[in-house]
């Protein structure tokens, strides 16, 4: 089947702080959201990528793409005025093919195993959602009150949720002609709105989502030190 990859970047990085947006921030030697698209085009060449991205960055990424010789070949889609516009847009990229699987993955989440990738587009094939989580670690307590009240809550039956999230293409464009509402915080929320089923794998831990200094600091440790799990 074919695979496409809405690879989504469109944040302004206000928790990131500088001037900067996050995705552009240097991870190494390059931006963030370059080092993301060439790790995923080295995991398969074959997929079609799609970068979704601001209009208003839209001129900072040819002169980035210039300055760093990029080359991984992609598709371009502007972004909207919400993460679910811009998945939109992205979709509008995607050829109409039957058989298609499309994910749609964070352009500052650089190290998602090939493991998982493979998990994902996999298990959406067979079961039409699919999406990565990781067990929470941390103790897990809930709001009750205004007053600072909180109770414990079993950390056992929560997950952590990862992207790629990968559909099939039939149900992802179904789901994205939905009218937005607040409560989609990812494509799994837009899907199950449907009514429909979305299956979890096991993700990975590295695959953090750099959203502060700090992740910043542990992606840069990682990009020294991480050798990701080669088996697909």
């Amino acid at each position: 089947m074919k695979r496409y990859l809405i690879v989504v970047a469109g944040g302004k990085g206000m928790r990131m702080g500088g001037e900067t947006p996050k995705q552009f921030q240097l991870l190494g030697d390059k931006p963030v959201v370059m080092v993301t698209l060439e790790r995923l085009h080295a995991i398969d060449p074959s997929m079609q990528l799609i970068l979704v991205l601001p209009a208003e960055h839209m001129d900072m990424w040819l002169s980035l793409c210039k300055q760093y010789s990029f080359a991984v070949p992609l598709l371009l889609a502007q972004g909207g005025s919400t993460r679910f516009h811009s998945v939109q847009n992205g979709l509008a990229q995607v050829d109409d093919i039957d058989d298609a699987l499309v994910g749609v993955h964070d352009g500052v989440r650089p190290f998602v195993s090939p493991k998982v990738l493979d998990d994902c587009f996999c298990e959406a094939w067979i079961h039409g959602a699919a999406i990565p989580m990781i067990d929470v670690q941390d103790s897990l307590r809930h709001i009750v009150g205004g007053n600072g009240v909180t109770e414990v809550v079993p950390r056992d039956r929560y997950r952590l949720v990862q992207t790629p999230q990968v559909f099939r293409l039939s149900l992802l464009r179904r789901a994205y002609e939905q009218r937005f509402v607040e409560n989609f915080t990812d494509d799994a929320s837009v899907v199950e709105a449907l009514g429909e089923q979305v299956v979890g794998v096991e993700g990975n831990r590295e695959n953090i989502k750099l959203t502060t200094p700090f992740d910043l600091m542990v992606a840069k440790t990682l990009m020294e030190c991480w050798i990701p799990q080669q088996e697909i």
